[in-house]
């Protein structure tokens, strides 16, 4: 049975254990219970979270680690088991030995599913995408050509027109951008460490000062998810980041993607690509998992996302 990973996203509430079960609470009132031997990780991403000692141990005598989240979402600690995560020790053992040639495998991946996403938001926009789908085609392993910076600058005119330039220092449609894209990076942070992966060892990216270059790679074909909201915003006349702005790029996690035939939330597809990319590690004949490719019902979906507020769990 596939565990799945818990977030505790609401503020103020306390988390204890009782017969078996992890209890969420908030004051007197219960807001959930759910099965230790079902929950593959917990992340504590809220403020005035209380763990009770008794959680955390029962947690971790069951293999389930617990991640620890700052105010910017990003994960700041792990409590991790001794002994009993053995998926962990196999697949970090995984990621530390990956060569050269499986790490450039991989990257061809993500650069391919990364610039098919960018040309599927413009075709569904009616905009000009033939030659994208043509530039994914032609990726190689570790992407030597740079493919991804060539489809970037065709991806941008035809998104926002000839005169927009990507520049995360800019205003406009750059700032809604810097945004999202930083809920987006919280979220694969949050599911890379969940998952049992080291967050600093990349694909790609291979920066020392960057303690989340992995984050950085998984990161990429998800981008035009915040893309497309950004499109949608910038339509509907929005031109700043205020506090609606802030609240629809955040709930981009929470809108429907298709994966595996299921209509599942952005933030789970995330999780279960993450997971794939640990197979993909261990066995060079199982590829990255992603989810299908951007559908119309993503653009047109509520602007009222299912918040991770409302719930104790996202």
């Amino acid at each position: 049975m596939l565990r799945r990973i818990l977030e505790v996203a609401d503020d103020d509430q306390y988390l204890s254990v009782d017969r078996g079960f992890l209890v969420v609470r908030k004051g007197d009132e219960v807001r959930g219970r759910i099965p230790l031997d079902d929950i593959g990780a917990l992340i504590g991403n809220a403020h005035g979270l209380v763990y009770s000692g008794n959680a955390l141990t029962a947690l971790a005598t069951r293999g389930t680690p617990t991640v620890v989240c700052g105010s910017n979402h990003n994960p700041v600690a792990l409590v991790w088991p001794v002994e009993q995560h053995y998926e962990q020790a196999a697949r970090m053992a995984a990621q530390i030995g990956a060569t050269l040639p499986t790490r450039k495998r991989l990257w061809k991946q993500i650069v391919q599913r990364k610039i098919r996403e960018q040309a599927s938001l413009l075709k569904l926009l009616g905009k000009t995408h033939l030659q994208m789908e043509r530039l994914a085609v032609r990726v190689k392993p570790g992407d030597p050509s740079n493919l991804e910076a060539q489809a970037a600058k065709l991806y941008w005119k035809n998104l926002f027109g000839k005169e927009f330039r990507r520049d995360p220092d800019d205003g406009g449609q750059n700032s809604m951008l810097n945004y999202g894209y930083a809920v987006l990076r919280s979220g694969v942070a949050r599911a890379v460490v969940a998952t049992g992966l080291h967050p600093s060892m990349g694909l790609f990216h291979r920066n020392p000062r960057n303690a989340f270059q992995l984050v950085d790679d998984l990161m990429e074909p998800f981008r035009p998810s915040i893309d497309a909201i950004v499109h949608m915003l910038w339509d509907a006349g929005v031109r700043e980041v205020d506090r609606e702005s802030k609240r629809t790029l955040a709930l981009t996690l929470y809108r429907d993607r298709q994966m595996a035939g299921n209509s599942t939330p952005l933030v789970r597809c995330i999780e279960l690509t993450v997971m794939s990319l640990c197979g993909a590690l261990e066995d060079a004949a199982m590829s990255i998992e992603f989810p299908e490719l951007m559908r119309e019902e993503f653009l047109n979906g509520p602007d009222e996302a299912e918040s991770p507020e409302d719930e104790v769990a996202a």
